[in-house]
């Protein structure tokens, strides 16, 4: 499939997902907060980036990111591409690919995506859940206070004073996860 227009996780969540969208823009006090960024932050554990190998069907993805990336694709070079590649390439190459061939549902499956691989993590990795047990009480928050731009994107939030302040759908999902599995 050939996209003519840059793909928005903005307008698929807007279209498929209204119950997030509904939600609009959230605010957390800083205080309150598991905030992750980095891998080697106190949460880091949360990020799609951390080292936490996932296998499925005898294939093994070097993290949740990996996983979530893949599943926009079913073209087996661009796979094959993603699959090779480590660290913020990742997510490089999958761009590249969602030129030419992105899955023409991948705004329907967003979501159901990214909670599939952190379903996975959850089940593979024990400092993954380690950490989301240890986190109980608290808001868990994408934060993107060191992005360029002026407000967070559909993932996270933004440190604005003393509160996180952002859509924080990644934090959203994770805290659901929680709900869901930590008993």
């Amino acid at each position: 499939m050939k996209t003519t227009t840059r793909f928005s996780v903005a307008a698929a969540i807007r279209e498929y997902y209204p119950q997030y969208w509904s939600r609009g823009i959230q605010s957390y006090p800083a205080d309150q907060c598991a905030p992750f960024s980095k891998v080697s932050g106190t949460w880091g554990i949360f990020s799609n980036f951390a080292s936490t190998p996932i296998e499925i069907d005898g294939i093994t993805y070097k993290n949740s990111e990996q996983l979530f990336q893949c599943r926009k694709f079913t073209d087996e070079v661009a796979l094959s591409d993603i699959l090779g590649a480590n660290g913020m390439t990742i997510k490089m190459k999958a761009k590249k690919w969602e030129k030419t061939c992105l899955r023409p549902d991948w705004g329907q499956m967003i979501v159901d995506a990214m909670k599939f691989a952190i379903l996975k993590k959850y089940e593979q990795s024990e400092e993954f859940r380690t950490a989301l047990e240890a986190s109980k009480g608290l808001f868990i928050v994408e934060d993107q206070t060191t992005l360029p731009r002026k407000t967070a994107n559909t993932w996270g939030a933004k440190l604005i004073g003393d509160c996180y302040v952002g859509p924080n759908l990644m934090g959203q999902l994770l805290m659901e996860l929680r709900e869901e599995l930590c008993v």
